[in-house]
């Protein structure tokens, strides 16, 4: 960026806290590699994933495991911003639904006097690319504030964007919305069967999840860290602060694009109530029920999420979910600031065999 140093470590504001595990964000002054470490227990989860389709049910492979990929996916874009920018916004879903609803309009759906009629190979690029700049300019408009002030203007951005959707007939067809979006066939290939779909968005997840990890730890995540911790000390050491975060809005928007065309396809429509009030606070409810601090948690959060949203009314009400959602929510957080990662790591340092604690002189000895 801008007048950035040459050399010298990026400094850890006074009191910032360390984190508390080794899937925790690196923090500023910390040496880092570029590339996370592989443990075994991300094998058994990548094996796991591998195996569902083949051992679920269709439903249980589209309705649950795809749908929490998706959700996942534009939370862990929330996650990046919030995690490691300290950047809350609450227009991720709107970013995913202006990617949904380009890739609705530039390529094929039921208005076709509303649609281009793309390929899919056009289409989509140019949707993310639309998608993309957007985010930028979110970034640019609530980079220059903090904490609730960036959190009421995104929200502003998400309702304003919902009612352009609302009362637009000409481009977006107002209420009734575009539908009849179909993943393309490609090699032969229905994307829109159940284990296909599931396969395409656990690749777009492993791939957006790796982004994120390797960008932590790359100098742009350091840096990006360490505005997050003191950005008047880092603006005193030459890096451009506002670049950065407005370069991570974008970032971030690109997981949310992505996730944004999944949504659209899993749908089979893109509508207002796609990218309304409420899913705006459903995204900002997975990311802090999985953990903030940890990228997985986003796809943690989503699951959680999701079988709440499918499984619940076997025992409460319909119009009650957002009761239920919420009642969980309030306990998680009670319990674990850091979401159900949080809690995990703490049952695990209290479960799990302690090691032993060795003085200065006994390690100088050893």
């Amino acid at each position: 960026m801008n007048g950035r140093p040459a050399a010298g470590p990026i400094p850890r504001a006074r009191g910032a806290a360390t984190p508390a595990s080794a899937d925790a964000p690196p923090v500023a002054g910390e040496r880092a590699s570029a590339w996370p470490t592989l443990r075994l227990r991300h094998g058994v989860v990548l094996l796991a994933a591998l195996l569902l389709p083949f051992v679920a049910s269709p439903f249980i492979t589209f309705q649950v495991a795809a749908q929490s990929l998706v959700l996942g996916l534009i939370a862990l874009s929330l996650t990046f911003l919030g995690g490691y920018g300290g950047m809350v916004s609450l227009a991720q879903m709107t970013v995913a639904g202006i990617a949904g609803y380009a890739v609705a309009v530039l390529g094929t759906s039921s208005s076709a006097a509303i649609s281009l009629g793309w390929p899919w190979w056009v289409a989509v690029p140019f949707a993310l690319a639309i998608a993309v700049v957007a985010a930028a300019l979110i970034g640019w408009l609530s980079v220059r504030t903090e904490g609730i002030y960036t959190i009421m203007i995104t929200l502003a951005i998400g309702v304003a964007f919902y009612y352009l959707v609302l009362q637009n007939y000409t481009v977006f067809n107002g209420f009734q919305g575009l539908r009849e979006l179909k993943p393309p066939t490609v090699f032969g290939v229905n994307w829109r069967a159940p284990v296909p779909f599931y396969f395409l968005c656990l690749a777009c997840a492993l791939a957006g999840y790796g982004l994120v990890k390797w960008v932590v730890r790359a100098p742009f995540g350091i840096a990006l860290q360490g505005i997050r911790d003191n950005p008047r000390r880092m603006a005193a050491l030459g890096y451009h602060v506002v670049a950065h975060r407005v370069a991570a809005y974008a970032l971030a928007g690109l997981l949310a694009a992505v996730g944004g065309v999944l949504m659209a396809w899993y749908n089979g429509l893109m509508t207002p109530g796609s990218v309304g009030t409420g899913w705006l606070i459903n995204i900002l409810v997975i990311a802090v029920l999985g953990g903030m601090r940890h990228p997985i948690g986003a796809f943690v959060g989503a699951v959680l999420f999701v079988l709440l949203q499918t499984f619940a009314i076997d025992v409460i009400d319909r119009e009650r979910f957002n009761l239920v959602i919420g009642g969980v929510f309030l306990l998680i957080v009670l319990c674990s600031p850091d979401g159900l990662l949080g809690l995990w790591a703490w049952l695990r340092a209290r479960l799990g065999p302690r090691r032993a604690k060795t003085s200065p002189t006994t390690r100088r000895q050893a």
